[in-house]
Formats: C-alpha cells, structure tokens, sequence
C-alpha cells in the first residue's frame, strides 16, 4: 500500500511537471495567433520568427554570451578558491569558501539590489560587463561545492608520488589535479551556463532593459502584447539546458558526480 501511493505521488508530481511543457510546446507548434491548445493547426512559423527577426536573435545571443562568460568567470574563481584550500587549507581560504557559499543563503532580490547600486556607483549601469561579472560572482556556488567534491577525491598517496618523481608544482597541477577534476569543471561549467541563461531578476536589475536576454525578451513581449512566439522561446530553454546536460552526461556520470548510487 505504501508503495502503491508512492508511485502515485511520483506519477502526480510527473504530470505537474510534464504537463506544462506539452502545453507550451502544443502552442509552440500552433497556427493560432492566440493562446490555443490544442492547437487546431501546426505551424513553425514562431520558431521561424524566433530565429530570423533581429530582434529575438539579439537577446538569444546576448543571453549566450552572457552564460558563456558568466560560467567561465565562475568556474575559475571556483578554481581558484577549492585550489587555495586544498594546498594550504587555511583559515582565510576556508572563510573565502564560506564567502563563496553566501549567494545561495541571500533572497536574489537582496543580491540583485545590491549589485544594481554598486554598478550605478561605479557607472557601468546598463552595460552586458556588469550583467556577466554579476552572473560570475553570484552563481559561483554551486561550481564552488562541486569542484570542493573533486579535490576531496585527490589522495595524498597521488600527490607524494608525483612529488618524489620531481613534479613542480606547475606541473602538478597540469598532469594531476587539473585532468582529475576536470569532469567536476565541466559540470559546474555546464550548470552555471544554464542557470544564466535562465535568469531574469539579476539581469533585469543590474541593465534594466538596456541589456536585453531572452528572458528579458519574453517578459517585454508577454507585457506588451503576448505572441505564441513567447511558447517558441520557452521550448528553446529547455532544448537548451536538456542539450547541455546529454553533452555533459555523455562524458561524465551525473549521478555519481552528484553523491548518488545506481540501483542495480
């Protein structure tokens, strides 16, 4: 009995999951010009839109860009900190961790507001550098936690042999610790990317609507005058972040990665 109304609960939380993306998907594909599902008749033609007016390949690009870069900045300042405390696991390296942890135990629209003063003081208000500098810092979390769970798998056996062989500690890094984590990089790369490509609040407030992402794209067109292109661009967020996981997971066991075990 309770294992029956477990599955029950399971399939329950499927559907609610599941169904609001067949809706939008049905509207993606419809003829209508109006919210209609199911859709009477198919069409492309919004993702034909999506694609070719300038104006919604300007916010996919800018949105991409902004993930590309905000990932990287996250990554190496993740990097950079898990590195510090695994060779010197010192106070101070240890208290920059906990720093790095904050973002995920502040409300977005404390960190948001935040940001948005310090830009408008330093007069980069407005501008794609401080929407990808803020994506870098304020997402670097989860890098920072995944990458920590990578360097805790480097043994002390491994290091001391490369050291007896006269590895430098350049040479250390590159041959040793660097292939080692290198599918935790990937990873924290790949969530960081689709996270900030999926982000409104932060980029909405740090360049208003100077800077405009797709979700900031979509916001404009739903409160202007709502258009099926909206399902179209929704679709392409997911398409986005399901094809970056299957890249990721094609290489790396997300689930092991993740603490989790395979039922056999």
């Amino acid at each position: 009995m309770n294992l029956l109304a477990g599955r029950v609960v399971l399939w329950v939380i499927a559907f609610g999951i599941i169904a609001p993306i067949v809706i939008i998907a049905g509207v993606s594909v419809g003829a209508s010009k109006t919210i209609t599902f199911p859709p009477t008749a198919l069409s492309l033609q919004w993702y034909q839109t999506l694609l070719t007016d300038p104006d919604w390949l300007r916010a996919i690009v800018t949105s991409l860009v902004v993930a590309v870069l905000a990932a990287i900045i996250s990554v190496l300042l993740a990097l950079a900190i898990n590195y510090a405390l695994w060779r010197t696991k010192s106070r101070f390296s240890k208290m920059v961790f906990s720093l790095g942890l904050g973002p995920f135990l502040l409300p977005p629209i404390i960190l948001a507001l935040g940001a948005s003063l310090f830009w408008a003081e330093l007069g980069w208000y407005g501008r794609i550098e401080a929407t990808i500098v803020s994506h870098g810092i304020f997402f670097v979390t989860l890098p920072l936690v995944i990458l920590s769970r990578g360097f805790a798998k480097i043994t002390d056996e491994v290091v001391e042999a490369a050291q007896l062989m006269g590895a430098t500690p350049v040479k250390l890094f590159r041959t040793i610790v660097l292939p080692l984590i290198m599918p935790y990089l990937l990873t924290g790369f790949a969530i960081v990317a689709i996270i900030s490509v999926n982000e409104y609040l932060i980029a909405n407030m740090i360049s208003g609507f100077v800077v405009e992402t797709l979700p900031i794209k979509i916001f404009n067109n739903v409160r202007y005058g709502y258009s099926p292109v909206v399902a179209a661009a929704s679709m392409l967020f997911i398409g986005i972040t399901v094809g970056v996981l299957a890249l990721v997971a094609r290489t790396i066991d997300l689930l092991a990665l993740l603490g989790m075990t395979r039922d056999r």
